[in-house]
């Protein structure tokens, strides 16, 4: 395992809070390498180095007490530039004798950069060495190598990134940068290449690049971007005045240095994300650092899954109600049959229809189109008592969970637990009777297990379930066969009565 935490715990006695530091520091790894068009190396000293690493700054003399070895623990490449380590250098240890400006850089919060570049593996590499301080100490060093391969030639843009970098680069030496407050925030928080703009102390705009340009004309800037007041330009294309403060603000409290959350700015059918980090190397103003990201595509698709969302909802709901006028109506032609075999078929689909509603009515509040079992057979199993034996004494019970499951599941399922309840009731006991019937549900991670028990008259000594032809049996081995992929049996209890149980496979679901 090689992951920074990891390797921080097991080779370094760094505190918990210098660790947090540190995992800030490589959450900006991305923003920094772009700016610096450089790979980012997060070097710490360690007593014991780890006795298989090496990379490609390994050594194999042992480093004297008085020198100790640094141990590469993060590694960042840029997406601006060619990278100077095609390899992963993570892992890899370099001693005082192999790189001196890391010994030298945990002196003092001063930034180093070697004379003369130096070749490795075939590439010109540029190193430069950054303390990463932390409550008045060094605890870390991070190393700038640049590959020096691919000629360049100076632009505004290369010139406005690497002054930005090296401001950023002086505030991690300072112990000011990163902090919790600056932390990225996930998928949509803007990169150096979605948009930068780079603001003096008084807010006005010194450079902008063509991406962030083009993002504040979509919004409705018509005007030259460069020269502008950026607090100014936020306020007069925000289409709502309260999103449009909310951005000012976070511009605000970046030029007075004070870390804000991302803000979102929303004008002319188009969305841009805004980013802003305080530039103060050494303490003092430098403006700050404003990232911008077109999301307006990604706003139209979000809106679009929502949407979607919505209609499925709406569907599930009408379904259930539908469905229930269908009960309601077969419950009113029931009272009206004299005919007892009708009467008892069109209650049968009565209850039917209504389970499956319940079904519905449960995916008309799921946001995953996936259905809490438990709450279904709630609304279900006090109205079989009431429609297969009204006025009886039997008892109903459930125990255990059978927890949440997807939608493909919940109404076979339904169906099956409703059949195989009604069964219980209706050929377990007699007119009158009293008794108990008991769900049992039992959820591992690969399988569902629902028994339905009862303490009835128990099955016929003939009883096959391969051989029963009522229409209940048969809807439920036709469920349980096809839909949901499990077993099913039925037997004596060994307490008296019938015990029928319902085995279903999760592992595919």
């Amino acid at each position: 395992m090689s992951t920074l935490s990891f390797l921080l715990a097991r080779h370094t006695a760094l505190s918990g809070d210098e660790v947090a530091h540190l995992q800030r520091v490589a959450s900006e790894w991305q923003l920094l390498s772009d700016l610096s068009f450089a790979d980012f190396l997060l070097w710490v000293p360690v007593t014991t180095p780890p006795p298989d690493a090496g990379g490609s700054n390994g050594t194999t003399a042992p480093a004297a007490p008085e020198s100790p070895t640094f141990l590469c623990v993060a590694h960042s490449r840029p997406t601006t530039a060619p990278t100077a380590h095609p390899d992963d250098m993570v892992g890899g240890t370099a001693t005082a004798a192999q790189h001196p400006q890391l010994l030298r850089a945990l002196g003092d919060t001063t930034m180093r950069r070697e004379e003369q570049p130096r070749w490795h593996r075939g590439r010109s590499i540029r190193r430069e060495v950054v303390p990463v301080g932390y409550e008045g100490r060094v605890i870390a060093v991070l190393g700038r190598d640049t590959n020096l391969a691919a000629p360049r030639v100076p632009s505004t843009l290369e010139i406005s990134y690497l002054a930005v970098a090296g401001d950023l680069c002086q505030m991690i030496a300072d112990g000011t940068f990163p902090t919790a407050e600056t932390a990225d925030e996930g998928r949509s928080t803007p990169r150096v290449g979605d948009g930068l703009v780079r603001v003096s102390a008084a807010g006005t705009v010194l450079y902008a690049s063509p991406n962030a340009a083009s993002a504040f004309h979509r919004l409705g800037w018509s005007d030259e971007l460069v020269g502008a007041d950026l607090p100014s330009v936020a306020r007069k294309v925000s289409a709502d005045p309260f999103e449009g403060a909310e951005v000012v603000t976070l511009l605000r409290d970046a030029l007075a240095g004070t870390p804000s959350p991302r803000a979102e700015v929303e004008s002319r059918g188009a969305t841009a994300v805004v980013r802003a980090l305080p530039l103060r190397p050494r303490g003092v103003p430098s403006g700050a650092l404003v990232l911008v990201r077109d999301v307006t595509e990604v706003r139209r698709r979000d809106r679009a899954l929502m949407s979607k969302d919505a209609t499925i909802r709406e569907i599930h709901h009408r379904v259930k109600n539908n469905l229930q006028t269908v009960a309601a109506l077969l419950r009113l032609q029931a009272r009206r049959t004299r005919h007892d075999e009708a009467r008892s078929a069109l209650t049968e689909s009565m209850r039917r229809v209504a389970s499956i509603a319940l079904v519905h009515e449960a995916l008309a509040a799921s946001v995953d189109e996936r259905v809490d079992i438990d709450d279904v057979l709630a609304g279900v199993v006090p109205m079989l008592n009431d429609v297969v034996r009204p006025g009886s004494g039997v008892e109903m019970r459930r125990e255990g969970r059978a927890g949440v499951l997807p939608a493909v599941m919940a109404t076979p399922l339904v169906m099956v637990v409703t059949e195989l309840v009604s069964n219980a009731l209706e050929h377990g006991f007699g007119e009158g009777a009293s008794g108990t019937v008991r769900i049992v549900a039992t959820r591992t991670a690969s399988r569902l297990s629902v028994e339905i028990v009862d303490d009835g008259r128990g099955l016929p000594d003939t009883f096959s379930l391969e051989r029963a032809n009522g229409l209940g049996l048969q809807i439920v081995r036709t469920l349980v066969d096809s839909e949901l992929g499990g077993t099913l049996s039925l037997r004596p209890a060994a307490e008296g009565g019938t015990r029928a149980e319902l085995t279903l496979p999760l592992s595919h679901h």
